[in-house]
């Protein structure tokens, strides 16, 4: 009964790791000038959510025990959600509310990333240009941003359980990706 305590109690360095690599790859300041993402609160959620999504997946595709590492770091992830609304201000009676909006939103997305990677870059794009972008027909911004998590994919199918939970990612430079190709 306690065991998931324990676990995740020694976790908790491998989960501050991993969300520190999450967010400082987030914030490459070229989502935001480049790629047109909103500099918000909810675009960051976005950006955060995206490379959340693409840690998961490869998560999904380790053997044990990197499922249960995944759902500990998901209840994690969303710990910090409600801290970060507490830290913003929200009220107590006010952050339940928010909290199932943040669930729905992070969920929303992760399924519509899983199913648009599953059906290849076009799918991507339009769901990456829909939900980080705000705006299905930015396509094209969609295509650049589509080229970063490809090249994110393609870097975190080189890591295994242990250097993706010791946040061990060398996350890709936005900056060299997000450069528009000539058309």
């Amino acid at each position: 009964m306690f065991g998931f305590w324990k676990r995740k109690r020694a976790n908790q360095a491998l989960f501050d790791a991993l969300y520190a690599s999450l967010t400082e790859a987030s914030r490459q300041p070229a989502f935001y000038a480049m790629a047109g993402v909103p500099d918000t609160v909810e675009g960051r959620f976005d950006v955060l959510t995206l490379h959340a999504v693409l840690v998961l997946e490869r998560l999904k595709q380790l053997p044990p025990p990197a499922d249960d590492f995944a759902q500990d770091f998901v209840d994690d992830l969303f710990n910090r959600f409600d801290a970060a609304l507490r830290e913003m201000g929200v009220g107590d009676i006010s952050v339940p509310k928010r909290m199932k909006r943040i669930a729905s939103h992070f969920m929303g997305r992760a399924k519509a990333y899983n199913d648009a990677l599953a059906a290849g870059d076009e799918a991507m794009a339009t769901a990456l240009a829909r939900n980080v972008l705000g705006d299905e027909t930015q396509i094209v911004a969609g295509r650049d941003l589509n080229r970063y998590v490809n090249s994110a994919r393609q870097a975190l199918s080189k890591k295994d359980f242990s250097a993706i939970s010791q946040a061990a990612i060398a996350w890709p430079e936005a900056a060299t990706i997000l450069v528009r190709e000539p058309t």
